[in-house]
Parts: structure tokens; C-alpha cells; sequence
């Protein structure tokens, strides 16, 4: 039977805002840097089918351990695996239909893989952000909660309505201070992060 604490749960606010704070910052460091670069990258990802196979094997690979067996010979792979509770049986059954989620995906759902696969991939990532800053006493946590829901809220918008990335994308660098105006925020909002982790978490 899976531990009843899972690993999402005795993640402390320091181990989850230094990944926070240095993915916000490097990939909004490296867009300021990059302007024109990322500009002629973001507007080619939305229909990038390589890159869309990446993500979404990520995102798939992400939620298949999440409902990996419980027991296996490779602890390091069953982990992650959660208790379901009442859908545990379901299990077995979903560890047969991701993989072949992910071929049908690939193979027929061709268009808009790519934003897709990151909306699945940001909904995971959601998950370890939310649940362990659940329940602690520090005032400035709010910070992760407000990073984990305006990603939730890509990711849905990206899952059920994939064409509106490329329509923000065109609309965002379509202006350089609109891109800028973003790109700033991002990097503002991790260095925030940043620093309640060092000094205040």
C-alpha cells in the first residue's frame, strides 16, 4: 500500500520555491535577453509537432506515475504513486490507457500538440506547488498559491482551447511593449519568490 504522506505533502515552501523562483527567473531572463529569438520560437511552438510529442510524453509520463502500480521492483518508479481511495481500482486500467493515450494523441491529434501538451504538463506541475504549501503558517506562501492558479488556468485554456495560445502569442509579440511589459512581470514575480525563499521560508 502507497505511504498515507505523499511526497507532495512533506515538501517544505523552500523546496518548492527554489524551482519556482529559477524557472521564473531563467526563462524570463532569457527572454528579455532573447527578445527576437523567443518572438520567432513562441510563435512556431504552437504548431511544433516534435515538440509537442516532448511535452505531452512528459505530461502523460508525469500522471502515469502519479498512478503507477504500488508495488514494483523499481521503488524509484512507484514513488509518486498516489492513494486514489475509492478509484484505486481504476489503477490498472490507467496505467494501460496513458501510454496509449499518448500514441492516439501523437498519432491522430496532430494539430496543437504542442500547447496541449504543455497545458497537461502545467496542470501537473500545478499539483506538488499546491499541495505543499497547503497549511503553512507564513503570510507571503500566497506568492506560490497565485503562480500555481494563473498556471492552472493556462493549462486548462491551453487542454480545451489550444488555438488561443497562438492568438496570445500573436497578439503579445505583435508590440514590444507588451512583450516586454510580461516578460518583466515574470521576472519580477520570481525574484520575489527568490527572495522569500532565501530570507523568509
Amino acid at each position: 500500500m502507497t505511504d498515507l504522506v505523499h511526497p507532495y505533502e512533506k515538501l517544505t515552501l523552500v523546496q518548492i520555491g527554489w524551482p519556482v523562483a529559477i524557472y521564473l527567473i531563467g526563462l524570463h531572463l532569457f527572454m528579455l535577453l532573447k527578445a527576437d529569438f523567443c518572438k520567432k520560437w513562441l510563435k512556431k511552438l504552437s504548431r511544433h509537432y516534435n515538440a509537442g510529442v516532448i511535452v505531452m510524453g512528459l505530461g502523460l509520463g508525469w500522471f502515469w506515475l502519479l498512478v503507477s502500480p504500488e508495488k514494483s521492483s523499481i521503488p524509484l518508479l512507484t514513488k509518486l504513486s498516489m492513494n486514489l481511495a475509492e478509484f484505486n481500482a481504476m489503477k490498472p486500467l490507467l496505467q494501460i490507457a496513458v501510454p496509449a493515450f499518448f500514441v492516439c494523441m501523437c498519432l491522430y491529434v496532430r494539430e496543437f500538440l504542442f500547447v496541449r501538451g504543455l497545458g497537461l504538463l502545467a496542470l501537473m506541475a500545478v499539483g506538488p506547488i499546491l499541495i505543499g504549501g497547503m497549511f503553512k503558517d507564513e503570510p507571503t506562501r500566497i506568492l506560490l498559491p497565485i503562480f500555481a492558479y494563473i498556471v492552472l488556468t493556462v493549462g486548462m485554456y491551453c487542454v480545451g482551447m489550444p488555438y488561443l495560445f497562438r492568438d496570445t502569442v500573436k497578439w503579445v509579440t505583435a508590440k514590444s511593449l507588451r512583450y516586454n511589459a510580461l516578460v518583466w512581470a515574470g521576472l519580477l514575480y520570481g525574484v520575489a519568490v527568490l527572495a522569500c525563499t532565501l530570507f523568509i521560508w
